[in-house]
């Protein structure tokens, strides 16, 4: 499509061209072709419509347009043709308005189809999806964004913003998810897969044309709320007549192989052997492979508008042939165990069900019934007959059913009624020998049967005896009062349940009396009985009242338990904390303190174990009505708490000594001893065996601790008198002699002695390499210097013995003074000091000999010089 350019030269001024009157007539030729040829081009791009039946022609037609139009407009905008037009102007000013024009036009649509290919160009991906991607699923993705595409387009669009443009798109769109779903939905391939499979394709292809038109109407909404003036009220008949058949064809399709699924589930081998009429399945199971087969033979589309009416007659056909058949065989397989209807009791349920499917055949009989050359065919016979014996057999069946129920029911309500209230059973718990009764509600379930069959049975129309009708009018009231007593016992277990076998000893009277009053449900009371109310309220009363007690006497136990608590964790052993961070007490110092705390700690401790005989006389007061402190109805609930003080002083004791032992061993110093010279040896101090006679006091001080706390006497919770043995000789009773006695105590006291000796032993050995230096003080000094004076040795011998003392010294000097070791500070300083006095001395004594000798010597040469 090429504009034909003229052949004159237009290479001067358009004003002298205008004037040449061969330019001017050869130019109107050349214009007079471009108009033809552009009016031809308009005309025929207005005539052309998509190729084929989905929207992805009506893109490439676009496209199209664009293209050409494209091609027309780009020449029309060359300087030569602009040339043309203004001479033509300039030379006949009426010639140019009709090329002019033409070229608006050409213009015009130029814009409108440049407009239309891009915006249904961001529809082409859906749109590929919808045509040509694989499986059903990519379009049910598909659609929902494709829409969201098309509501963009209509809201930004010139062109596609109006009834005329979208709704043939969308119709498009829908004849594409049809032509989709014909290719997956093949009756000619479908019968010829497996139920499964088949049954998969058909759901998916029926969501599908669910989804487009769900998602359409969703997008209705959207183009609603964006606010946009131009709504989607478009001919919805166009767009969904066709989808919505296809949908109710799919549905058929479904029913078909969901009926043969269930019959072929009939006709597994299993099934066949243990049916009553094994050649009844088999005539069965070929009829229905017969109609399976006339399926696949189906020549026409099910999906055509076009066939609705012959596909209707498919469908009926199939449901005639199999329908009585097949509730024949339902009946007969079904009849001895009936799958009921959700709430339906068993005989009620079997009658309905067995009515459900009389009612299906029924409107088989009545069809043909309604059609009386259907009725007079060899087939019609059939069915009529086969109608008659399969309703005989439901009717007798039915009639059976509702005589059986009538007689047992006459004959089981009154011994139903007879039953008592209650049931009982005594269970021994496996942790101790405390035993539980359990009452268990002594309801029938089948009583509740009988009232729901009988409302069933009065809804079939069918008469209920008058003590079934009796028990249904008191149903509100069984369930009242299996509900009260329900509660009731839940109330009681769980209270027995809270109690310990010292509180049920304790409760036992008030235990005692429940159980009287539950056991009149368990041996007087029926469900015939007039007072059950009064029943349910006396005993809902007195398990009140026993629970009250229960929580009081709770809160008291808690209180106690609080006490025992805070003794058991006391802590016996407050060690003084060190002076300046450096200097740690002494031993004497150290135990001294601990035992001065100590003492601190067991007034405190005392006062809280005296509070607790209080708190059982408030028990007692709230159970025996006393407050002596001594009721025998509390004699085992004191022994159970003093069991309880014994058993949390053992632990005061224990845990104590193993925090005391804990400490021994940590490298923690909170003591110090001292290293000393005690001519002849090297010492401790204070030495070993006195630290562990403290030790072993101070374990025994701990344990002792249990002498504060006075026993109860027999029965009570009273602290048993002091007791004065001889006149100045006063005996207590506590808690020390059983205490001290326990085998964990006694074991832990000699681990701590143990490791204390070990310790002690440990620093004695250390101590061992400062013997090195004994010969300081083991040797006889005098003797020696007694050897040197008489020997008078040379000066270097002198020399030499006073180096050897002041490289002692200095090698004290720099000994640490310090050894820590566990809980344990040595202080090495008193030794260290004492050796350099001792090797001080060695050095002093050496000096005075070398000087006498000196003096000696020159006082022996004086002489010697005077007499010379």
């Amino acid at each position: 499509l090429k504009l034909e350019m003229p052949t004159v030269n237009l290479d001067r001024e358009v004003t002298l061209l205008a004037t040449i009157p061969s330019v001017v007539q050869s130019l109107k030729k050349c214009a007079m072709t471009w108009q033809k040829l552009i009016s031809r081009v308009l005309e025929e791009q207005l005539k052309k419509v998509p190729e084929g039946n989905g929207p992805l022609a009506e893109i490439y037609l676009w496209r199209e347009k664009k293209a050409t139009l494209s091609a027309l407009t780009e020449q029309i905008k060359c300087p030569e043709v602009q040339k043309v037009l203004e001479i033509l102007q300039e030379a006949e000013s009426g010639f140019t308005e009709g090329v002019q024009m033409v070229f608006s036009d050409l213009r015009r649509h130029h814009v409108q189809a440049q407009d239309n290919a891009k915006f249904l160009s961001t529809l082409e991906r859906h749109l590929k999806n919808l045509s040509s991607g694989t499986g059903v699923e990519v379009i049910s993705s598909t659609i929902p964004s494709l829409l969201n595409a098309l509501r963009l387009v209509w809201i930004m669009s010139r062109h596609y913003n109006r009834d005329e443009r979208m709704v043939p798109l969308l119709e498009r769109i829908s004849w594409e998810i049809c032509a989709r779903v014909r290719r997956v939905v093949d009756v000619q391939t479908l019968f010829k897969q497996d139920t499964a499979t088949a049954k998969k394709k058909i759901t998916e292809a029926r969501n599908t044309l669910e989804q487009w038109k769900k998602c359409y109407f969703t997008t209705c909404i959207q183009v609603e709320e964006s606010g946009s003036k131009r709504y989607w009220k478009f001919d919805v008949k166009r767009l969904f007549e066709k989808t919505d058949y296809m949908v109710s064809v799919c549905q058929d399709l479904y029913d078909i192989f969901q009926v043969t699924e269930e019959l072929h589930n009939m006709f597994i081998p299993e099934l066949i052997t243990v049916s009553e009429n094994p050649k009844g399945v088999d005539e069965l199971q070929r009829e229905v492979t017969i109609v399976i087969s006339l399926m696949e033979d189906v020549t026409f589309d099910p999906f055509s508008m076009e066939r609705a009416r012959d596909w209707g007659f498919v469908m009926e056909e199939f449901r005639e042939d199999v329908t009585v058949e097949v509730v024949k065989q339902i009946f007969v397989e079904k009849h001895k165990d009936p799958p009921l209807y959700k709430n339906h009791p068993p005989v009620a349920g079997a009658i309905s069900w067995s009515r459900s499917l009389s009612h299906r055949i029924t409107h088989t009989i009545t069809r043909f019934q309604e059609d009386e050359e259907l009725l007079a065919s060899e087939r019609g016979k059939e069915v009529k007959q086969m109608y008659l014996q399969v309703a005989e057999k439901m009717k007798e069946y039915e009639d059976e059913k509702y005589r059986l129920w009538r007689e047992r029911t006459e004959h089981i309500i009154p011994l139903l009624l007879k039953e008592t209230l209650l049931t009982n059973s005594a269970t021994e718990e496996p942790v101790t020998t405390k035993k539980t009764v359990c009452f268990t509600l002594n309801f029938s379930p089948e009583i509740l049967e009988i009232i729901t069959e009988a409302k069933y049975m009065e809804q079939l129309g069918l008469p209920v005896p008058e003590m079934a009708r009796y028990v249904a009018l008191q149903e509100d009231q069984y369930l009242r009062y299996t509900n009260k007593m329900k509660a009731m016992l839940d109330r009681y277990h769980k209270l027995m349940e809270m109690m310990n076998e010292a509180e049920t000893k304790l409760l036992d009277h008030y235990i005692q009396e429940l159980r009287r009053i539950l056991k009149a449900g368990q041996k007087r009371l029926t469900w015939k009985s007039v007072g059950i109310g009064e029943f349910i309220v006396q005993c809902t009363q007195t398990i009140g009242k026993l629970e009250l007690l229960v929580h009081q006497i709770h809160h008291i136990s808690e209180d106690i338990s609080s006490k025992l608590q805070s003794i058991e964790s006391t802590n016996l052993f407050k060690f003084p904390h060190s002076k300046n961070g450096d200097t740690h007490p002494g031993a004497k110092e150290f135990f001294d303190y601990v035992k001065c705390e100590q003492a601190k700690v067991v007034e405190q401790l005392v006062r809280k174990y005296s509070a607790i005989p209080q708190l059982l006389i408030e028990v007692e007061r709230r159970v025996a009505n006393t407050n002596s402190g001594k009721s025998p109805k509390l004699a085992s609930y004191y022994a159970y708490w003093e069991n309880r003080i014994y058993q949390v002083l053992t632990q005061l004791i224990v845990k104590n000594l193993q925090v005391f032992n804990a400490t021994v061993l940590a490298n923690v110093p909170l003591l110090q001893i001292e290293a000393v010279l005690s001519v002849p040896e090297i010492t401790l101090q204070p030495n070993a065996c006195e630290i562990e006679k403290m030790t072993l006091q101070c374990i025994q001080d701990c344990v002792e601790v249990t002498k504060h706390f006075i026993r109860w006497m027999h029965g009570t919770c009273i602290e048993c008198p002091a007791q004065h043995v001889k006149a100045d000789e006063v005996v207590t009773f506590n808690f020390y002699s059983d205490v001290s006695q326990s085998p964990l105590i006694i074991e832990q006291a000699d681990l701590i002695t143990q490791n204390i000796h070990k310790l002690l032993a440990s620093l004695s050995k250390f101590l061992n390499q400062w013997k090195k230096y004994d010969l300081l003080w083991k040797s006889d000094k005098d003797a020696v210097l007694e050897r040197l004076a008489a020997e008078k040795p040379a000066c270097v011998v002198f020399d030499e013995h006073l180096q050897f003392y002041a490289k002692v010294i200095q090698e004290v000097t720099q000994q640490p003074l310090i050894k820590d070791e566990q809980f344990i500070r040595l202080q090495l300083a008193p030794l260290a000091l004492a050796v350099q006095e001792n090797a001080k001395s060695w050095m002093m004594s050496l000096g005075k000999l070398l000087n006498d000798l000196a003096r000696e010597e020159m006082f022996s040469l004086q002489d010697e010089i005077q007499v010379g």
